[in-house]
C-alpha cells in the first residue's frame, strides 16, 4: 500500500513489533476487555483491536486513513469478527471524519499503537482522544522509545492528559537492541475536555 503522493509506503501497511507488544500485553495483563467497546485509533493492521476482539469486548472500532480500510476489512474477515469489529475512516482532529463514526461516541477503551512519531500530528491526536474519551476510558498506548517519542508525550500533556508508563514483562525477544513502553494516557476530565475542544 502507497502514497499516491509521495510513493513511500504507509507505515500502517505492516504489523509494527509496538502492535505485537500491545496486543501481548492486552493477552497476559489482568486488564479485563469482556463486554467492553474498544477503538484503535490509526489501527494499521488492527492487530491490538482484534485481540481486544478474541478477548471478549462486546464492540471493536478499527480505524485509520481510507487507503489502509480495505487491510483492515481483510483482517477482520480473515479473523472472523464481523459480528464486532467494524472498520471506519477516522482522520484525526477532523469534526467530519468523528461524525462519521456512528453513534458510539465514547468507549470504554481506546487503543495506539506505535503513533508518536510526528509532533506535528498530536494536537490532532489529542483532540481526537478527548472526542472518544470519557472519565472512565483507559487509553493504552505502545510505543518504541525513540528520542521525538517524549516530545509527542509532551504535546499531549500540554492538552491536559497525564502519560503514566505501565510495567510490562520484558521477555528479552527483541535481543535488547529496541525499548518499548506501554503507556496509560489519562484524558482530562469531562469538563476540562469541554473547555480545551470548545477553544475557551
Amino acid at each position: 500500500m502507497y502514497d499516491s503522493l509521495t510513493g513511500r509506503a504507509f507505515t500502517g501497511s505492516w504489523i509494527w513489533d509496538s502492535a505485537l507488544l500491545l496486543s501481548r500485553w492486552l493477552a497476559t495483563s489482568q486488564f479485563d476487555l469482556r463486554d467492553k467497546s474498544v477503538i484503535e485509533l490509526g489501527a494499521g493492521a488492527g492487530l491490538p483491536g482484534l485481540t481486544a476482539a478474541l478477548l471478549g469486548a462486546s464492540r471493536v472500532l478499527l480505524t485509520d486513513i481510507a487507503p489502509l480500510l480495505p487491510g483492515l476489512v481483510k483482517n477482520v474477515e480473515a479473523n472472523e469478527l464481523e459480528d464486532r469489529v467494524e472498520v471506519r475512516e477516522l482522520v484525526w482532529g477532523s469534526e467530519e471524519s468523528l461524525s462519521r463514526i456512528g453513534e458510539l461516541r465514547r468507549f470504554d477503551v481506546v487503543l495506539l499503537s506505535d503513533v508518536f512519531f510526528d509532533l506535528e500530528e498530536m494536537a490532532a491526536l489529542g483532540r481526537t482522544l478527548k472526542k472518544v474519551s470519557g472519565n472512565k476510558t483507559r487509553v493504552l498506548a505502545a510505543s518504541e522509545v525513540r528520542f521525538w517519542t517524549g516530545e509527542c508525550l509532551n504535546e499531549l500533556v500540554s492538552q491536559g492528559f497525564k502519560v503514566v508508563e505501565v510495567p510490562i514483562q520484558e521477555d528479552g525477544s527483541d535481543g535488547g537492541r529496541d525499548t518499548f513502553a506501554v503507556y496509560n494516557i489519562i484524558p482530562p476530565d469531562e469538563e476540562e475536555c469541554q473547555k480545551n475542544t470548545s477553544g475557551s
